[in-house]
């Protein structure tokens, strides 16, 4: 009888224990398994995190390569900047007339040297920029066809700075030659003012009155 309860108390002890120890491998087999997921849930999201980073970087850097890019053509531009005001200012110096009565002499000279004889020139001056004025030349010149060409190159070739505008052929007879010539070149604001010329517009209201005038005049006769 003994020895019947014995093995009957064993049962149930062993189904204790594997009851017991079932229950906690089970657990275990949870909690490494919720252990594995949370580690492959962090290390997806490690790796989301990391590949957005890494595209925000190098969206960043290709952004800051742009705007270099942007930015180096105006590298030193403050130099370059003073160094072409200088060169402005030079060309103002070495090219630009100091006055009215230069001009004239430049001309006078040129075409004594090509031996053309101007038989007219009349000035007008015209708003320009703030820096400086424009002062036109409207020129009757007359020689032969060398000596023209010796007189246009010379223009072009002047120091003072010239703009020929248009030229036109108004006669010719036993070799010599009639040429309209229209020219420009500028003078400093104060330096045109003082000059006295008349503005271009002025000038051509005055023709207009003249020729308006000079047809009355015809018609009342």
């Amino acid at each position: 009888m003994s020895l019947r309860m014995d093995k009957q108390r064993l049962t149930e002890l062993r189904k204790l224990l594997f009851s017991a120890l079932g229950l906690h491998v089970a657990l275990f087999s949870a909690m490494a398994i919720a252990t594995i997921g949370l580690s492959i849930r962090v290390g997806l999201d490690w790796r989301t995190t990391s590949a957005s980073s890494e595209d925000e970087l190098a969206s960043t850097e290709t952004r800051m390569r742009a705007l270099e890019m942007q930015l180096k053509p105006l590298a030193g531009l403050d130099k370059r900047v003073e160094a072409s005001r200088k060169q402005i200012d030079q060309f103002y110096v070495d090219r630009i007339p100091p006055n009215y009565s230069s001009i004239a002499a430049e001309l006078g000279t040129l075409a004594s040297q090509s031996q053309v004889r101007l038989t007219r020139v009349e000035y007008s001056q015209s708003p320009g920029s703030v820096d400086l004025t424009e002062i036109r030349m409207d020129a009757g010149l007359n020689g032969d066809y060398p000596s023209i060409m010796r007189f246009i190159n010379g223009i072009e070739r002047s120091r003072t700075f010239f703009i020929i505008r248009a030229m036109a052929l108004t006669g010719q007879q036993g070799g010599q030659v009639a040429l309209r010539l229209q020219m420009s070149t500028w003078l400093r604001p104060a330096d045109a003012a003082a000059s006295g010329l008349p503005m271009a517009k002025d000038k051509a209201k005055a023709e207009e009155q003249d020729s308006a005038g000079g047809q009355t005049s015809s018609e009342g006769n």
